[in-house]
Order: structure tokens, then C-alpha cells, then sequence
């Protein structure tokens, strides 16, 4: 048994008690239905049509249950394939899927690396996982087979400027504590944690949480003995190599570098450039969250704000009290982590807003609040770019 597997044997991660399925669903990105039709399909997918879904390295179960549940609650047929090197995970996960009454799920345990003997995928994911094996390219390229024609990717990587500290802690702890078993390693390493100075570059750092929040928390972050962060290039040259494109992050405000640059310093015109400079200046962003397809494809995978039979959804968000919001200040405040984020949006748009349901698609907003198209475009366009730019405003069919 390889070191991270026998981690996840011992310490399942994330940390999750079967119980609370019955009280909360644990949501996020990537893997909401809404964000996989937006970044994916170009908000039109037919969801009429089974999603045939994998989640790949689906430890004990967040993206599953989600995908799962969302798609069960608005009754969309889809097949689900989970597969884990960690049988204790995998243990969780279907607990939590029994406990909800989840069907068409297909369990497995195994390594990513052998999806392919199980078909093609309208749909991946591959959430905290990539970064963790031993040859990661591998990885990518195993997945890029197992998906079908017009398929995508969901995926989360390790960011390294976002994570600073967390690294010379890793390196330390394996000195120090290898060979010792993995509940030795966490009681030694909790101990040498609290002597640390409070100078330390990771205790100064504010945007990471983990191992404050459970075991499996403090031992994946901090005494993983396998684990390398990806710079947006790195990104970009994993999935080309694999033959994928990336589409999107999830929340690309963070990845353009404009608003941090002064009048008359210009952002490169190169995409990969623009954000690789973001994320240098920015210096918190501690995970790439992002969607990928086909190379070809990657360029019109994205939904598009001007087109009138879009179906625009709010994630995370109210539209009636962030229309109220916008009609009162022309603003919305917007919290990451430890950073806060001012939107400006026009007070114009509130009343298009207001309409947002999930059901009424662009062109019938319009006629609703009684605006030609040229004139909706124009007080929808800045609206929708400054909440998309943060993961707010999706394109959906989901719902009709």
C-alpha cells in the first residue's frame, strides 16, 4: 500500500459523518450541474438526456452527492461512476448516497488511471486529486481518453503562491517523521505545529483553514507526502499535453490582471501571460477551480451573455435581495476567503435582475421589463460580466 493510500485509509478525506446528509447538502465547485452546463455546454445542454458522469479520485464524496442530489431534485436522469484508491472513503460515500436514497451510481475501487475501461464520460471530475500522484500527467491523460466527444472536465488543482508556508512544513514533518504511522506523524507533527513561531509564513498566512477544521484536514494539508502546486501555466500545459483546453476558472475576475494594474500599464494580450500575471500579483489564490474540454472546442464550450435564449441562474446568491442591493447601492459586496471584493454594477440592471429565475431565458426578461434587445444587452452586459467574473451568474437549461 503506497503512502497516500494508506492517509486516506486512516484519515478519509474530507471529513464527513454520513448523519448530516439528513440536514445540509454540501455544495461548491467544480461539479454543480448549473456550472458544467455554463463552462461545459454552453448553457444549452438537453439535461432531458442522461448526464453520464465519472468522479474520479471521489474521496468520500462531495462532488458525488452533489452531482447526484441537484440532478435527483429537478429529476434528470444521469449514470454515476465513483472510483477511489481508499476503500474507507468510498465506505463514506456511499453512506452518505444510501442515507439520501441516490441511484444509478456505479462504486468502484481503483486508481484514475484506469477510468477508460469503463467507457466515455459526458462529464469528469477530478477534484484535489491530479496534484497528488506520482506522475500527474498521467492523470490528465487518462482522463482526457475517458471523455466522450463533446465532453468536459471539472477540476481543482494546488495553487502555490495562495499556499505559502505550507510547503518547507512538509518538507520538515517528512524529515522529521517518517516511517512513524500516520496516527504517530499527526500527534508528533500537532506538537511541533503549536512551537512554531508566529512568524512562520504559514501562520501569517490567512487563506487556509484546513487543518484548523479536523485530523484529515491538518494531515492532508500539512503531511502529505505527496504533493506539488500548479502555476496557471503549469495548468495550461498539463491539459494541452493531455489534449485539452481550458475553458475557464470558475471565477476569471481573479485571473485578470487589469483592475491591479495602473493607467498606461497594459495587461499582455497572451491569455495564459494576462493571468499568470494575475496570480503573481495577486498572491492568494490557493486552488486552480476550472473547466476544460477538447481543444477545439475550449473556445466555444463557455456560455455567451449576448445571446437571447440564454437561461440565466444566480448561484450562491438571491436575485431579489442582490437586485435590492444593486437598485440601492449600485454595488455588491463579495467575501473570499480573507479577501472582500466591491462589484460595482449599475443600478439600471436591477430590475433585470429581479427577474432572474432560473426559467425566464434573456429574451424574455427583456420583454418582460419592456426593452428592446440593443437596450437589455446594454444594462445586462456589465451586470452579467462583473458576476460571472466571480462564479455568481450562470447559463443554465437545467430547469426547463
Amino acid at each position: 500500500m503506497s503512502k497516500v493510500q494508506e492517509q486516506y485509509e486512516v484519515f478519509p478525506y474530507p471529513e464527513r459523518d454520513p448523519k448530516d446528509e439528513k440536514k445540509r447538502l454540501v455544495t461548491g465547485s467544480p461539479s454543480h450541474p448549473l456550472e458544467i452546463d455554463h463552462f461545459v455546454f454552453g448553457g444549452k445542454r438537453d439535461w432531458s438526456k442522461p448526464l453520464r458522469a465519472l468522479v474520479a479520485g471521489g474521496g468520500t464524496g462531495d462532488a458525488l452527492i452533489q452531482l447526484a442530489q441537484v440532478l435527483s431534485s429537478v429529476n434528470r436522469p444521469y449514470e454515476i461512476t465513483y472510483i477511489d484508491l481508499s476503500s474507507a472513503s468510498r465506505q463514506i460515500a456511499e453512506k452518505r448516497a444510501g442515507i439520501r436514497g441516490l441511484k444509478n451510481i456505479n462504486f468502484v475501487t481503483g486508481s484514475l488511471l484506469d477510468v477508460a475501461e469503463f467507457g466515455l464520460f459526458d462529464y469528469i471530475d477530478c477534484c484535489g486529486v491530479l496534484h497528488h500522484l506520482p506522475e500527474p500527467q498521467l492523470g490528465f491523460d487518462a482522463l482526457a481518453a475517458a471523455l466522450a466527444p463533446r465532453g468536459g472536465l471539472g477540476f481543482m488543482v494546488y495553487a502555490p503562491y495562495g499556499r505559502n508556508g505550507v510547503y518547507p512544513l512538509q518538507e520538515a514533518f517528512s524529515q522529521l517523521l517518517d516511517g512513524l504511522s500516520p496516527e504517530n506523524q499527526l500527534a508528533q507533527a500537532k506538537k511541533i505545529f503549536r512551537a512554531l513561531p508566529d512568524g512562520h509564513p504559514f501562520k501569517r498566512n490567512p487563506h487556509l483553514d484546513d487543518y484548523n477544521q479536523s485530523d484529515a484536514g491538518f494531515f492532508d494539508l500539512l503531511l502529505h507526502s505527496q504533493d506539488r502546486p500548479y502555476t496557471v501555466r503549469d495548468i495550461t500545459e498539463a491539459l494541452n499535453h493531455a489534449g485539452l483546453g481550458l475553458v475557464s476558472f470558475t471565477q476569471p475576475a481573479l485571473y485578470d490582471p487589469s483592475p491591479l494594474l495602473p493607467d498606461g500599464c497594459l495587461a499582455p494580450e497572451d491569455r495564459t501571460d494576462a493571468m499568470e500575471i494575475a496570480e503573481k500579483l495577486r498572491g492568494t489564490i490557493k486552488t486552480h477551480v476550472g473547466y476544460a474540454t477538447r481543444i477545439a472546442q475550449a473556445p466555444d464550450a463557455l456560455a455567451k451573455h449576448s445571446d437571447p435564449n440564454q437561461i440565466p441562474h444566480m448561484k450562491g446568491v438571491n436575485p431579489q435581495a442582490l437586485a435590492r442591493e444593486v437598485a440601492s447601492k449600485g454595488q455588491l459586496r463579495v467575501v473570499l476567503g480573507a479577501d472582500k471584493t466591491i462589484l460595482k454594477i449599475p443600478k439600471n440592471a436591477a430590475p433585470l435582475l429581479a427577474q432572474v429565475d432560473g426559467r425566464k431565458s434573456l429574451g424574455l426578461i427583456a420583454k418582460t421589463v419592456e426593452l428592446d434587445q440593443f437596450s437589455f444587452n446594454a444594462q445586462w452586459g456589465p451586470a452579467a460580466k462583473a458576476l460571472a467574473g466571480y462564479g455568481l451568474l450562470l447559463y443554465s437549461r437545467l430547469l426547463v
